[in-house]
């Protein structure tokens, strides 16, 4: 009986020897974003739910790359009453020379006030050869956004970021989509 609690032991000691450290459950990343190529203006085709975003019809992300490598981040987002709200920030990797996961602190009252507290994981999921469509996410897969250079896409590239999400165990079924212009013109009236 020892003899066989030790080997599992060692078998156990062994195996976590061979792991990588990462979550295995967590949603996989892209491994490399090229920060140069990824900079500029991104639209938010749809978003899960998020409470800094609740009154947002349309939102848009520009990141510029700095000279430390890390990106600028300036978050904009228009109300259904069109009136524009926006928020600027940092993302730097989380990893030293990994630019799939960052970390993004926004510059707010809360973040001047207790820094290094208020930041969020940026992972991203999925970029495009093109780099014209991408998937970003959190390890917790409570936040998702399906990206793209222009407010709208066709509906083949849509069903393409809805199917990678889900297979990422994304809840699609919870996406709230960007209110066209045209959605927009008429609430104003």
């Amino acid at each position: 009986m020892k003899r066989l609690l030790l080997v599992l032991f060692a078998g156990l000691v062994l195996a976590g020897c061979a792991t990588t450290g990462e979550d295995p459950l967590a949603p996989k990343t892209v491994h490399s974003v090229n920060l140069k190529r990824y900079q500029g203006t991104w639209y938010e085709l749809a978003r899960l739910p998020m409470y800094f975003q609740r009154n947002c019809a349309q939102s848009e992300a520009r990141y510029t790359l700095q000279p430390d490598g890390n990106l600028g981040v300036l978050n904009r987002c228009l109300t259904e009453d069109w009136q524009w709200e926006e928020v600027k920030g940092t993302a730097y990797p989380q990893v030293p020379g990994k630019t799939d996961k960052l970390w993004v602190e926004f510059d707010t009252w809360f973040s001047r006030l207790i820094p290094g507290t208020a930041k969020g994981q940026y992972w991203v999921l999925y970029v495009s050869d093109d780099y014209k469509t991408a998937i970003v996410g959190d390890p917790s897969r409570r936040y998702l956004w399906l990206l793209s250079r222009t407010p709208t896409v066709n509906g083949v590239v849509r069903e393409e970021l809805l199917s990678k999400a889900r297979q990422q165990g994304y809840d699609t079924t919870r996406l709230i989509w960007r209110t066209s212009d045209r959605q927009m013109a008429k609430t104003s009236n």
